[in-house]
This record gives C-alpha cells, structure tokens and sequence, in this order.
C-alpha cells in the first residue's frame, strides 16, 4: 500500500471512531511517521497528494493555521478522483499517450536526486528482469513510470498520473496483442528504463525526457497505431 493510502486508511479509521473530526488536526510528521512506520519523507509527501485530492489542508506556521487539518471526508473527497478514473477508461489512447509524454518528460528532468522514489524504480527494474509474464511485466512497468513521475515531488502530477494507471495499463495490455514478438520487446523496454533511469541518476534530465518520451511513443507505434491514434480508445 503506498503511503498517502496508508494516511488515508489511517485518517477514515480516525474519524470513524471518533478520535478524529473535520476540521481537526493530523498528529505531526514525526509523530505519523512513527505510528505507520514510515520515514517522514513519505509522510510529507502523503500530505501533499492528499492536500490535492482535496482531504487535507496543510498549514505553516505557528498558530490556528498550523499543522494539518482534515477538511473533507475522504468518501467525499475521493468522489471527484474516482469520476476521473472512471472517465480514463473511455479517454483515447493517443491522448492518454500525449498526456503521459507530457507529464513524463517534464517529471524526469526535474527528478530529485535525493528522491526515495528513484531507488523504489531501480529495485522495479530488478523485478522486471526476472519477470515473465506479460501482465506482471506490465504492471510492474506502470509502477517503474509512476515513480519516476513522483520523483519530482509535484503532487498535482502524481496524482494525475495516478488517476491514470488502469487506463495505461488496459491500453498497454490491448497492444501487446498487435506485437509481432513480445520478447524481444520486452528486451527494447527492459533497455530504455534502465538508460531513462541512468540519465535520471546522472543529473541529465534533459537526456532523460528525450528518452522517455521516446521510450513511450516508440511502444506505441510498434503497435501498429501511429498511423490513425485518435481512433483508438483505452
């Protein structure tokens, strides 16, 4: 489970017992940290992800803006992020790829170094290359791309990027079928995440972004649908 559900859980929890209302207080990053047994980098980012879907308010400061408080029930927050996911199911692929083009190449030349999540997509990596099933290859491809995503620490493009996991990984699944050797592109894949990740790790964003975005419509049109995308459809 990933962090900012995690807090979530833990915030429903809270408030369903009682021990939390709207409008209350989060305990402090520490004090989080500790009770989910997480680092306070991961709590600090939950926060913001959380903040953008609209369940939290994150104050600084001293005084009664301070800390961060619970200003929407997550059920009720959530609705607008999951009328979004249900609305990528039906969102056309070519869209779907220019969008994760943009967000993608943007993220990667403003990773930071310093990102935990840039180890969690190194360790990704080592599972894909004793992967062989298509679907867990795929699965594991979409979490690779997402935390590169986040290792710009932008919650707003985290959370999109999120909101469009299923449909990526429903189109990518539809176009393996059009694949003349699964293996041998699953072999291209493995190469260009590992040079994307290097170029990351080497401070090149703008390498990086080249590569990702190379990386994304190359899968594509192997596909067979460079030719008329906007028909297509996730």
């Amino acid at each position: 489970m990933r962090t900012h559900e995690l807090v979530l859980a833990w915030i429903e929890k809270q408030l369903s017992d009682g021990h939390l209302v709207l409008g209350g207080r989060l305990p402090a990053e520490r004090a989080l940290a500790e009770k989910l047994e997480v680092s306070r980098t991961s709590v600090r980012e939950a926060i913001r992800i959380l903040e953008a879907m609209g369940v939290v308010r994150a104050g600084v400061g001293s005084g009664k803006d301070a800390g961060t408080i619970v200003i929407a029930e997550p059920g009720t927050a959530l609705g607008s992020a999951l009328r979004l996911h249900v609305a990528t199911q039906h969102l056309p692929v070519a869209d779907i790829v220019q969008t994760r083009i943009l967000l993608e190449s943007w993220a990667v030349s403003r990773a930071r170094a310093d990102a935990p999540e840039l180890l969690e997509a190194g360790r990704l990596l080592d599972r894909m290359d004793a992967s062989t099933a298509v679907d867990d290859f795929l699965a594991l491809d979409v979490a690779f791309h997402l935390a590169l995503a986040e290792a710009a620490g932008n919650a707003v493009v985290s959370t999109i990027m999120g909101s469009l996991r299923e449909a990526i990984e429903g189109y990518a699944a539809a176009l393996t079928l059009n694949l003349p050797d699964w293996d041998s592109t699953a072999d291209r894949l493995r190469r260009e995440h590992r040079a994307i990740l290097a170029a990351v790790n080497h401070h090149d964003g703008g390498r990086a972004a080249e590569l990702v975005a190379a990386h994304i419509e190359g899968y594509y049109r192997e596909a067979g649908l460079g030719q008329d995308p906007a028909e297509t459809t996730a």
